[in-house]
């Protein structure tokens, strides 16, 4: 078999320059969304259309499989493949042009659905299909799969909206649909179809999810021989896009959601065909299940109120005129047979409910059990008319397997989405799989129903297309795929000669690692299952740009795969296998990986699964260095609460020292630290001093005040400012006796024993308060975030739970004092939410406040790029930066002089103070400045 860098240098000869071989972005590329783990030789990334042809023509001459792949958003194991992984989607994303008279747009395979949609929108078009992984799915993925998405009703499937496509077949022919009407592969294939119009007219294109296979109905001479259309679906086995016309739609004036309520699933399922009786754009179906997850996982205020029932329809209806969406409306609302109905008008109300099903995927990832649950069968769809009754067998066959999912789809298709906890981490569990996906396969073609309704058949339902269609019928998908593909060079394995379904598989080939540094207390003490939580949705990869969203950061930056939180769980999954990357945790792949992690804890909150990514990294730290020397960083920077203590006792002579020529460069080159950044000096006084030396106690409630190393330190006002605060809402701060330390520049180093102990006593010191009623609170959002959330992962929760529940944001507390903060009377404010801030305690409280003082609020996402000691390491600097310019630096420069820049976090502060002019403010001294003197 030819090596990898064989195949390499084939390829780069060829004149593909973008050729990657090494073991991180290797193993990053194992998988997709799927469960299957299949490790590529080479992933290759073309910039032109020219290195897709010259790629498929080096892969014919080597004998060496293809797979393209896009978004790897792919749920059935579509964009994995074990020679050449083709990676349209880094240089090959552009919407080449919008042509608004002729409703098309003309983009490049791997350019992303919601870029295409920002580019019609300006035109008052979109592109149709909406797939819930629309943020980073791409065009060139969704032709592959015959995407659809909740708005099919409307719009039509991929291959509905697809008006030209370029393609390159396996044979290295270039063919450009629908124009081109002869050539050998397109007059061989006329002949295929010309023996089996019987077949074809009785078996394909029975209903509108019929995805399974290839869709063959549109060479029939009445659909007038659509190559072009039966290619959408065929997942990259007979040719590579190159090129695509997509058709676009006008976008409706007035759009309305009705949510209806069901006594449970099965009866959602049975009023689906009513529904279609009113002409809605959209019919999707979830049940409690789901919407418990989401309040588990979000808090109960992230779903709007719901009508009565245990299950519900989401129903869309459009209309010219507001008066005549709403008539059609109310005629859903009373004419499907619901116990109760709601129709939703305002529009933020409207996207929270939809945030709910786009989510799905990701919070299906856990089984109302609390057990991984596994895609596989994952988007089965039968005739809508069938539905209830499939939906009811389905739930039968799972109770006599044991096991459950969280089902939901798009109901008005009789498509059902639902991943399911087949045990296969257990001995027997691939078995068990294996018979569960044979009996699931036979129920849905005993209804008629197609294997696949959106996703394809990839890897894990190709060998079942038996049970679905007869063996004519198999026997025409193998001469397509032949005069197409003679070589069987293009994603082999899928579809014609399938792999074993059972083959290939992720989870039953991971290892347990238990009795670790961190509890895991979710995936049963286990870091092998909390890194397998990541099943691949790829929300990582979204553009969150303009949004409050902060995951992830480093892969904006770079738009590398390895930098990605799924990108980093693929190779952290591939070290606990042990056979790909070797090393253990000190592997070069695995620090290659987590090397621009920047512990921001955004995935915790934005992941629909809850990968924790900081805290994998702090693991990995902890175990690759402990009882040896570590980086310079970890001294300087990980030990910093040490140090500043230290430089307490002299702060002015510290300054006046790293202000002597020469001196302070070299310290941070020493330290381990970009010599671009500054020495932040320590306070002349440090908070402590003040309030044990300065500070007259008041009356009002007591509340013990977290006093961080940084706020001690280095930013004294800040904790000036909260006391002010306190005070004027009828608060008397106290402190603890002794300063202490949540360990957060440990934790953040992997020096988990040290942080371990340091918590534990500052656990201790808070303990009393916490079980006698007195709230804490902390100033410093990263340190409050540890006290909430990292403090029961190292500590146990019995022992840190009471704190945890008792320490609150300022904004928290206040809020819940129900204090009137004082007036701001229209100011204008950016706000940098600290990533641990949004991560772990959100954001809601502190908006909520600003709101009701008056403030115009520009919220940003993103991270600011210092992220603690992150951004100040040498190495991280350029991407620092980067990040930084993603929201946060536009967002100053555009903001007006007398703007406040809110940014309660130290590093948020410390990167605007470095790269701008610009101050930042703790939401503590907005609201101090603006209470009245306190001389009057």
């Amino acid at each position: 078999m030819i090596s990898a860098e064989d195949c390499a240098r084939a390829l780069r000869r060829a004149g593909l320059d973008d050729v990657l071989t090494d073991g991180t972005t290797r193993a990053a590329y194992s998988s997709d969304a799927s469960l299957y783990r299949v490790h590529p030789l080479v992933v290759a990334r073309p910039r032109r259309a020219e290195d897709i042809s010259a790629a498929v023509a080096v892969c014919r001459e080597i004998g060496v499989p293809l797979t393209t792949r896009g978004g790897g958003t792919s749920v059935a194991g579509n964009a994995v493949g074990t020679g050449v992984v083709l990676d349209v989607s880094r240089h090959l994303n552009r919407v080449l042009h919008v042509d608004p008279e002729a409703r098309t747009a003309t983009v490049e395979p791997g350019a992303v659905q919601s870029v295409v949609q920002k580019a019609a929108a300006q035109h008052g078009l979109r592109f149709g299909p909406d797939p819930s992984t629309f943020t980073r799915c791409t065009v060139g993925g969704m032709i592959g799969n015959n995407a659809c998405g909740s708005r099919t009703l409307g719009y039509g499937r991929t291959s509905d909206n697809v008006s030209a496509l370029d393609v390159v077949t396996g044979s290295g022919e270039q063919l450009h649909l629908p124009r081109d009407t002869t050539s050998p592969t397109l007059d061989a294939l006329r002949q295929i179809v010309a023996g089996g119009l019987g077949t074809v007219r009785t078996e394909f294109g029975t209903f509108g999810r019929q995805v399974s296979g290839y869709a063959l109905e549109n060479l029939l001479p009445e659909n007038r021989f659509d190559v072009r259309r039966m290619l959408v679906g065929s997942e990259g086995t007979l040719a590579v896009t190159t090129r695509a016309t997509v058709d676009l739609v006008t976008e409706p004036a007035f759009r309305i959601l009705i949510v209806l309520g069901y006594s449970d699933i099965a009866t959602a399922g049975d009023a689906a065909p009513t529904v279609l009786t009113f002409a809605p754009t959209a019919c999707e179906g979830i049940d409690s299940r789901i919407v418990d997850v989401v309040r588990e996982r979000r808090g109960p205020h992230a779903v709007p109120p719901l009508p009565s029932g245990a299950a519900w329809l989401f129903v869309e209806v459009v209309g010219d005129t507001r008066e005549q969406a709403m008539q059609r409306a109310d005629a859903v609302a009373r004419g499907c047979g619901a116990v109760d109905s709601l129709v939703v008008t305002d529009a933020e109300r409207t996207a929270r409910l939809w945030q709910i099903r786009a989510d799905g995927a990701g919070l299906a990832g856990r089984s109302p059990a609390g057990l991984p649950a596994h895609a596989g069968w994952e988007d089965a769809a039968v005739p809508p008319a069938s539905l209830g009754r499939y939906l009811r067998d389905f739930d039968e066959l799972m109770t006599q397997y044991g096991v459950t999912g969280l089902p939901y789809g798009h109901f008005g298709d009789g498509c059902l989405h639902v991943r399911i906890d087949l045990p296969l981490d257990k001995p027997g569990g691939t078995g068990v799989f294996r018979r569960f996906l044979v009996d699931a396969a036979t129920l849905v073609a005993r209804y008629g129903g197609s294997l696949s309704g959106e996703h394809g058949d990839g890897r894990a339902r190709s060998e079942l297309l038996p049970l679905m269609y007869s063996a004519d019928a198999l026997a025409l998908f193998g001469a397509v795929k032949h005069v197409f593909d003679p070589d069987g060079i293009l994603n082999p394995g899928v579809l014609v000669d399938p792999r074993p379904l059972d083959a290939d598989l992720r989870v039953p080939s991971a290892r347990p690692r238990t009795l670790l540094a961190m509890a895991y207390a979710e995936d049963g003490g286990d870091f092998s299952q909390a890194v397998h939580r990541c099943t691949g949705v790829g929300k990582c990869r979204a553009d969150t740009t303009g949004t409050s969203g902060v995951m992830c950061p480093s892969y904006l930056a770079t738009r590398e795969e390895k930098d990605s939180t799924r990108g980093r769980a693929r190779v952290l999954q591939e070290m606990i296998n042990g056979t790909d990357v070797t090393g253990g945790w000190r592997s070069p792949e695995v620090h290659e990986a987590l090397d621009l992690c920047l512990s921001c804890k955004g995935c915790a909150s934005d992941c629909p699964t809850g990968v924790d990514m900081a805290s994998y990294k702090a693991e990995v730290l902890h175990q690759s260095y402990r009882r040896r020397l570590r980086p310079a960083a970890h001294y300087s920077l990980g030990w910093l609460p040490r140090w500043a203590a230290v430089a307490a006792r002299a702060p002015r002579a510290v300054n006046a020292a790293a202000r002597l020529p020469g001196v302070g460069p070299l310290a941070l080159r020493a330290a381990g630290i970009d010599p671009r950044r500054s020495i932040p000096e320590f306070a002349p006084r440090t908070f402590r001093q003040w309030f044990d030396e300065s500070h007259r106690p008041t009356n009002g409630d007591p509340v013990v005040l977290f006093v961080d190393s940084f706020t001690n330190h280095f930013t004294p006002e800040v904790g000036r400012a909260t006391v002010r605060v306190l005070e004027a809402a009828g608060y008397r701060p106290r402190l603890t006796e002794k300063q202490q330390c949540c360990g957060l520049t440990w934790i953040s180093t992997g020096q988990l024993d040290a942080a371990k102990r340091i918590l534990g006593r500052t656990v201790h010191a808070l303990t009393e308060a916490s079980e006698g009623g007195v709230p804490i609170v902390g100033i410093e959002p990263s340190c409050t975030g540890v006290l909430r959330s990292d403090a029961m992962e190292l500590l146990g929760k019995e022992r840190a739970e009471p704190v945890a529940e008792a320490t609150r944001t300022l904004a928290e507390l206040l809020t819940e004092r129900g204090w009137e903060p004082p007036y701001l009377n229209g100011r204008e404010v950016v706000a940098q939410p600290h990533c641990h801030h949004h991560a772990v305690m959100g954001w809601g409280a502190d908006a909520a406040l600003l709101e009701r003082a008056g403030a115009h609020v520009q919220r940003l996402g993103s991270c600011c790029g210092l992220a603690g000691n992150f951004g100040v390491e040498k190495g991280h600097y350029d991407v620092s930066v980067t990040i930084a310019g993603q929201q946060l630096l536009p967002a100053v420069q555009s903001a007006s002089d007398t703007a406040s820049i809110l940014a309660d976090g130290y590093s948020c502060r410390t990167q605007l103070s470095d790269l701008t002019d610009r101050r930042g403010e703790h939401l503590a001294q907005v609201f101090a400045n603006a209470l009245p003197d306190e001389t009057e």
